[in-house]
């Protein structure tokens, strides 16, 4: 039993010292509040960071499913500003509470679903961002293969050995590989020192962009006719194309909203998470798409067929003996993209993971571990696989939406209208029965009760999404489905709180940690001395979020 103890204890993660069995199964080092020199991120590096999430491949096509809807190109262009303008508020109203108190998602998601309530929620995003890991990875071998090509044309020839069960080929699996492969290193930083590695997307991505718009109109001898394409769709029809297109956007972001506290968490100040996401979002996702629309129109000019994923369209390029400059040009833009890929999935999909598989198994796993365990995941789970039947594995990731914003509705209802600003930081951390947190037996049942609402509102919508028939009604819910998920899930739990009331209901918005864990914690260091985090502000501020929003 001593050898099996001692391999035990060298697979555990660093935590506090003398911690008992109980504590060790919901905390370690990864999901104790931020320290402050840990919280280096500033404004710019929020912009950063969602310029390395908006410049990928799925956001520069997110158009074309619109505008083969029937649209012009500026009604779509106007559901992207509708869809991640609408998108945005949502994920910096779920951010606050990281910025403030500097925890991450699974530790805010305590406060409403309760200490152990909450690992269905996190065990939820975590599956999301793995398999995600995995289709984006997958995406990205597709950037290296034309990197390849434009390097060594002889990959061409490379002969297939892989079996024909396996669905894919060893073109296609090699270049899988070494993106994989290559994006193993980033994970590696933690959170507060990867930001340095998006730094370089926003010199990278809009010079690849530019260069590549260029070519293209050059190449096209004009824009090409889709900016001259009008709608075919009027009244009605356009009306709620539009919706189902703005809608289609907030789905994409959905997984940012719910954790959003992760990156949030790492913020300098409250601010720096704050305004620069306000802007950021929408501007970026509309900026990208944008030029994602006049390349496919110069592409249909060229091809006679318009070529909305950019990667097939640099592909082209290199067909028929391309020039020296043809190739060095497809190689610097493909090695953008496939590194705006690999940002992509650090930001969206490695870091949550990390931080949801923390909290699922403190005992054993990090952020840094878990991330490994989400490369590892996606690249078992076969991702090529999926994506053969794109149409369909889109419907059933669209509608993973409704559970997530389900989630969210409880977290922000939690936050801003039940306790109102108010944290119970050392109760985060406890498990006993007068803890703010434990509700009944470590689960909310007021918020299961909410979440499983907000999920019901859509179910009869998504039969008919996955090919069923359904009343038109439920259709148009189905529709609306972040909405209508966020609002009633938002609804009942303020609802049962009404008839239920929690420990430490507030009745004024003030942000604040009543147990004044963080005094304590850095006090015991020799690291604070009284008063530092009232002069600093750390977590307390003047003004309500809400308002500034509205």
């Amino acid at each position: 039993m001593g050898f099996i103890n001692r391999i035990i204890q060298s697979l555990e993660v660093t935590h506090e010292p003398n911690l008992a069995f109980s504590e060790q199964l919901i905390t370690n080092d990864d999901l104790l509040p931020v320290e402050p020199e840990k919280r280096t991120w500033r404004g710019y590096n929020y912009v950063a960071f969602w310029m390395a999430d908006m410049f990928n491949i799925n956001m520069w096509m997110i158009v074309s499913s619109m505008i083969q809807l029937g649209m012009s190109w500026w009604q779509a262009w106007i559901c992207v500003w509708l869809g991640y303008g609408i998108v945005t508020p949502f994920i910096v109203l779920n951010a606050r509470p990281g910025a403030i108190f500097h925890v991450t998602f699974p530790i805010v998601n305590r406060t409403s679903f309760g200490m152990f309530g909450s690992l269905w929620c996190v065990f939820n995003r975590a599956a999301m961002a793995c398999i995600w890991y995995g289709v984006q990875a997958s995406i990205g071998g597709s950037c290296v293969l034309v990197m390849l090509r434009a390097m060594w044309p002889s990959i061409n020839d490379l002969p297939n050995s892989m079996p024909a069960s396996s669905g894919t080929n060893t073109q296609d699996f090699l270049c899988f590989f070494l993106f994989w492969l290559i994006s193993l290193p980033v994970i590696w930083f933690p959170m507060h020192k990867v930001r340095h590695f998006f730094l370089a997307i926003p010199i990278i991505m809009p010079t690849a962009s530019i260069t590549f718009l260029i070519w293209c109109i050059v190449k096209a001898h004009g824009i090409g006719p889709i900016v001259h394409q009008p709608s075919t769709l009027h009244g009605s029809k356009l009306g709620w194309a539009m919706v189902i297109s703005s809608m289609s956007c907030i789905a994409n972001k959905v997984t940012l909203v719910t954790n959003a506290p992760d990156f949030a968490s790492r913020a300098r100040t409250p601010s720096a998470a704050l305004y620069p996401q306000l802007f950021a979002i929408p501007l970026t996702a509309s900026l990208v798409c944008l030029v994602g629309i006049l390349v496919s129109s110069s592409s249909q000019a060229i091809y006679g067929t318009a070529i909305w994923s950019p990667i097939e369209l640099l592909g082209n390029f290199l067909n028929d003996n391309p020039s020296k400059a043809t190739r060095f040009g497809v190689w610097f833009i493909s090695t953008s993209f496939m590194i705006a890929q690999m940002s992509t999935n650090i930001s969206a999909n490695s870091v949550s993971a990390g931080c949801d598989l923390t909290a699922l198994f403190p005992r054993f796993i990090n952020i840094r571990r878990g991330g490994y365990i989400a490369a590892t995941i996606g690249f078992a789970m076969c991702p090529w696989n999926l994506l053969k039947n794109s149409n369909e594995f889109t419907s059933y990731l669209s509608a993973y939406s409704v559970f997530l914003s389900s989630i969210a509705g409880v977290m922000v209802t939690e936050y801003y209208i039940i306790r109102k600003g108010h944290y119970n930081v050392k109760d985060l951390y406890n498990i006993e029965k007068d803890s703010w947190y434990w509700y009944t037996y470590g689960i909310n049942f007021r918020a299961y009760a909410a979440y499983i609402a907000g999920i019901l509102i859509n179910v009869v919508g998504f039969a008919g999404a996955t090919g069923r028939t359904v009343p038109l009604a439920a259709t148009r819910i189905y529709d609306l489905s972040f909405f209508t998920g966020f609002g009633v899930s938002a609804l009942v739990y303020w609802a049962l709180n009404r008839v239920f009331p929690v420990v430490g209901a507030a009745d004024t918005f003030k942000e604040i940690d009543v147990s004044g864990y963080e005094c304590e914690r850095l006090g015991a260091k020799g690291n604070l001395k009284m008063g530092t985090l009232e002069k600093k502000h750390w977590y307390r501020v003047w003004w309500n979020p809400v308002r500034i929003l509205l």
